[in-house]
């Protein structure tokens, strides 16, 4: 991969999210990484790579999602390709078989299960016979989740010498606001689950991206609920349904290292007492992405990403009585700041640390493909932190 043209490319960047990713990478990189800006248009490319300040000689490359031609050379010239073009149910398909024909590494955003399990079915084995890295969601869904479960575990097999049989990830602050991405993705996941009944099984199937495997009853986490073990009222949390489906196909491509009997959930923890109650019946009946959602390609203000933050918990009692919580947390609002970050530095990580004899080609959540080697690259470089609370 070193001969190719570029370590990186970011397609859309001319995007709200993708700008955010370009503009990190200039800011943290500079030139120190070949990488370059991707979209339609050569001339809005420009614009923007002036106005966030990157290099004047960082390159622009022109493709199209509806250009297959353009995502084909834009695939072979570099070692790997950052996507923020969403939704990728109408979008993104034709990238990752531009990717998995040129044995190219691809990092998306997709919070999408639908279109994640369709990804893994017809792309798997042609993306482990060309050697292609396939990360799907490697934004907030389902970074701080998905290795919050993993850095527990293994502190749970080091300390203990057997894992969590169950794990409770609890979202304890969270500042910031969800991606118009993400409200247009969770659109047309519910418009094609209107059209394609099967969809809806898929939803509602924690292991729907584990094929051929189902595993033990898992709690649904769609209502408030006091939790004695941890003093605290916990309420949905949205992001739940596709970080829960990504960490049970982490524990399956890790050779089910968290075993074949793990339970896991998501919640918002609101704390004890009527505070806590009434704030957890709050957010249960918060109908804001559904009845007034963001639009895609607007966000917040520099100053409204700045002062955003998110901090999450992950806790289990080993056999012998002893209670194991890790926390993950985040330096900027959850959508935009933080994950911009995340998903440059997955690109980075696949890409500088992690070779194809360690993590070969296939279709991966962040944990099995990166582990260790990311969550270094995340607290070295992009404000996260992960530490063994008890």
């Amino acid at each position: 991969m070193n001969t190719r043209t570029y370590d990186v490319v970011v397609f859309g960047a001319t995007g709200f999210t993708g700008r955010l990713v370009a503009e990190y990478l200039a800011a943290e990189y500079g030139s120190d990484v070949r990488w370059a800006m991707a979209g339609r248009s050569a001339d809005k490319l420009a614009a923007v790579r002036d106005e966030i300040g990157a290099p004047a000689d960082t390159p622009l490359v022109v493709a199209d999602s509806a250009d297959p031609a353009s995502l084909k050379a834009m695939a072979e010239a570099t070692a790997a390709v950052v996507t923020t073009v969403g939704p990728y149910q109408l979008y993104g398909e034709p990238l990752i078989q531009a990717c998995v024909e040129a044995g190219t590494d691809y990092v998306d955003l997709c919070g999408e299960p639908a279109w994640m399990y369709d990804i893994i079915r017809n792309y798997d084995a042609p993306a482990k016979a060309s050697g292609a890295r396939i990360v799907l969601s490697c934004g907030f869904d389902s970074i701080p989740f998905d290795l919050g479960v993993y850095f527990l575990q293994q502190h749970a097999i080091a300390t203990s010498g057997a894992p969590l049989s169950r794990v409770k990830g609890r979202v304890r602050k969270m500042k910031g606001t969800f991606s118009g991405g993400t409200a247009a993705s969770f659109a047309e996941t519910m418009a094609r689950a209107a059209k394609e009944p099967d969809v809806i099984n898929r939803l509602r199937d924690p292991f729907s991206l584990v094929p051929d495997f189902d595993g033990p009853k898992q709690p649904s986490g769609m209502k408030v609920i006091f939790e004695e073990d941890l003093n605290t009222w916990s309420a949905p949390f949205i992001m739940a349904s596709i970080n829960t489906k990504n960490v049970h196909r982490s524990n399956a491509l890790l050779g089910h290292r968290y075993g074949e009997d793990f339970v896991y959930d998501e919640m918002f923890a609101t704390g004890p007492g009527e505070n806590g109650e009434q704030f957890a019946k709050l957010i249960a009946n918060d109908k804001s992405m559904a009845e007034n959602p963001p639009k895609p390609g607007e966000g917040p203000s520099k100053e409204e990403r700045e002062t955003g933050f998110y901090d999450a918990m992950f806790t289990g009692v080993t056999e012998d009585g002893t209670r194991l919580t890790a926390g993950v947390a985040g330096d900027k609002d959850p959508g935009y700041g933080s994950t911009s970050k995340m998903i440059a530095e997955s690109a980075l990580c696949l890409v500088k640390n992690v070779g194809r004899d360690e993590t070969p080609g296939g279709v991966y959540t962040p944990a099995p493909a990166m582990g260790e080697a990311l969550i270094g690259r995340l607290q070295e470089h992009a404000g996260l932190t992960f530490q063994i609370e008890s």
